[in-house]
This record gives structure tokens, C-alpha cells and sequence, in this order.
């Protein structure tokens, strides 16, 4: 939708913007309503495809790739690592 904004603002200024947004999240989670939520979530997952177009990285391909078949760390479905493990 807004690539050509995207490429000239470049991947720092678009990361920044993404940042921005995580902190809007982050304050709609403590004290904001569902919809407020909502609509923040929207826009951490705009700004963080954003930046992977303008990087030229195919977003859906690479969560297909790292988690289509399970977790990365066990391989099941639904995940038995231990909390001590990453993810």
C-alpha cells in the first residue's frame, strides 16, 4: 500500500515508526479497551511487514518456513519445550 513511502523513508526511519507502535500496544494492553488493542495489534503487524518488504523479505514465506511444521525448538504442534527453553 505504501511502498514507494516505505523504500525512501528507508528501514531505520520505517523501524523506528514500528517501535513507536509497539509502545501504543504496550499502553492499550495495560489500559486501553479490546478495541483499542485491537487496532494497535493492527498496526505492530503493518509496520512490522512494512519493513519486510522494504528489506525484500516475504513475510508469509519465512513464518511458513521457521513455524509451518511446528514449533522450531521440539517440532510438535503444541509446544512441549521447557519454559527454561527458548521459545
Amino acid at each position: 500500500m505504501y511502498l514507494e513511502k516505505d523504500v525512501a523513508r528507508g528501514v531505520d526511519g520505517t523501524f523506528m515508526w514500528l517501535m513507536e507502535e509497539i509502545g501504543e500496544l504496550a499502553a492499550a494492553l495495560r489500559e486501553g479497551t479490546r478495541d483499542e488493542q485491537a487496532a494497535e495489534f493492527a498496526d505492530v503487524l503493518a509496520w512490522l511487514t512494512t519493513i519486510a518488504n522494504v528489506v525484500g523479505v516475504d513475510l508469509n514465506e519465512a513464518v511458513s518456513k521457521k513455524y509451518g511444521t511446528g514449533c522450531p525448538g521440539c517440532g510438535k504442534l503444541m509446544c512441549v519445550c521447557s519454559n527454561a527453553e527458548k521459545p
